[in-house]
């Protein structure tokens, strides 16, 4: 970039608030950084040579329900064990929750539909027992190998995950779509679910596919791929209702599960383009507009407010610790 009397590159300044990091991590080019080796099979609903923007469909309606399901979690304290030996693990007490957010399109009414929390005390530590801190019970999830501080963190997304699945099922009606916050991962096996994904970490597509995505106005999406990774699935991108801004402003990428036929994913994609830009927010509401949607911005809130004060459940940790010892 030169000087207000010079010419230079282009240069854009991304919606989201920097204190969230960015809509993608940027490369070079401006889009996602880190290039996958994923193979993809860009032929799913067209063929590669004849890839074009897709618009939404006149004979597609959106559903009469659409559930929005999200977790959070938070690191209550860094705990170390004393073990037997004279050796020591480390371990993180923390808390997580997880909830659906439950739309009826047809009333234009939004409803929390269940949530639920946990907690546990995660550690590689063979001795370590449930720490009752109170009415609070931190279970142990016992994790494999040498269980590094920096690494625990990670451990909580398994159960977390469960806890999403656990509220969604309990909530499913017939017709319904699912909107998971974040990659499927596991959850590949619910129907007629889709993984939302905020920000875009891997260039899965090459340059002449990926001028396709960029060129997206909102509401359109791009053709359905398929890609080869360790969870498989097809995908898409789509362009949330933004104004102007960098290549990748208000793109998101969603994916189903790799069980579904060709015929069922495209029907999925095209039903997420008459659903999704619905949600999306607005900058002067949220830092990270537009993709994060507004029922899930609220989910967030409603659910870290269930998670309890932190600085309490610390000074309750402490206490349960030194009562251990004594």
């Amino acid at each position: 970039m030169t000087g207000p009397s010079g010419a230079g590159a282009r240069f854009f300044v991304d919606a989201w608030d920097p204190a969230y990091g960015a809509s993608f991590e940027a490369a070079g080019g401006g889009g996602p950084a880190a290039p996958s080796s994923a193979q993809v099979d860009a032929d799913v609903e067209l063929p590669a040579t004849d890839w074009r923007a897709v618009d939404v469909r006149r004979d597609v309606a959106a559903p009469d329900v659409v559930l929005l399901v999200d977790g959070v979690r938070r690191i209550d304290a860094s705990v170390w064990t004393a073990e037997d030996d004279g050796g020591s693990f480390p371990g993180i007490a923390a808390s997580y929750a997880a909830g659906v957010v439950r739309c009826d399109l047809e009333r234009g009414a939004a409803e929390l539909a269940g949530a639920r929390v946990g907690r546990g005390l995660f550690t590689a530590s063979p001795s370590a027992q449930d720490v009752v801190a109170g009415a609070i019970r931190y279970p142990v999830h016992r994790v494999s190998g040498t269980g590094e501080l920096s690494k625990l963190p990670a451990a909580v997304q398994g159960p977390l995950t469960a806890l999403e699945v656990a509220v969604s099922d309990a909530v499913r009606t017939d017709g319904d779509l699912l909107v998971v916050d974040g990659p499927l991962r596991s959850r590949r096996n619910l129907p007629r679910t889709l993984g939302y994904i905020k920000t875009q970490h891997s260039q899965y597509l090459d340059g002449r596919l990926t001028a396709v995505v960029t060129g997206l106005a909102p509401g359109q999406r791009c053709p359905v791929f398929r890609l080869g990774t360790a969870w498989g699935g097809y995908s898409w991108y789509l362009r949330l209702p933004v104004a102007g801004g960098a290549p990748w402003a208000g793109v998101v990428r969603v994916e189903c599960s790799a069980d579904l036929t060709e015929a069922e994913a495209i029907e999925l994609a095209d039903l997420s383009l008459v659903t999704l830009p619905r949600f999306a927010s607005t900058p002067y509401k949220d830092p990270r507009a537009p993709q994060n949607l507004v029922p899930i911005a609220g989910l967030e809130r409603r659910l870290r407010g269930m998670l309890g004060d932190a600085r309490l459940l610390h000074r309750v940790l402490t206490a349960a610790a030194r009562g251990i010892r004594r």
